[in-house]
């Protein structure tokens, strides 16, 4: 599985401790996120994770164009609880997509740590059915 992971920079220390937690099952899977918090990550766990630009830059658009393409399965964005700020457009982009191509979203711990256990229970088979991956796909990634 492809897993994106994304934190707002009030959520980065705590995304960190969820991958440290979950460390075992994440190492299992192909890991990609936004620059700071990947590097944020990978010296927190010594997970090795692909890394996009910045969000703010350009790393959740990446993210977002890859679900488009059925290169990402599932999506863990920590995003701040902050009620003065609103989300970002390119947060909102993403929710989008992945609503639009059937893309499993956690936005908070709680939902991410039912869907990390989901995943190594392998519950989420479904998305080789829903969304298949051949030779011809964009990306061609691995199956």
């Amino acid at each position: 599985m492809y897993i994106a992971l994304i934190a707002d920079d009030h959520k980065k220390e705590l995304m960190a401790q969820f991958c440290i937690a979950y460390c075992n099952i994440l190492s299992k899977h192909h890991l990609c996120a936004t620059n700071t918090t990947g590097q944020y990550i990978s010296d927190a766990t010594g997970l090795e994770i692909e890394t996009f630009l910045p969000g703010s830059t350009g790393g959740m658009d990446q993210i977002t164009s890859r679900v488009s393409y059925n290169e990402i399965d599932l999506v863990f964005c920590f995003r701040s609880t902050d009620p003065t700020v609103p989300p970002y457009e390119s947060e909102l982009n993403l929710l989008r997509q992945c609503d639009v191509y059937n893309i499993p979203m956690a936005t908070n711990i709680a939902t991410a740590e039912v869907l990390v256990t989901a995943l190594e229970a392998g519950s989420f088979d479904w998305r080789k059915y829903v969304n298949p991956i051949s030779d011809y796909s964009v990306g061609k990634r691995k199956k």
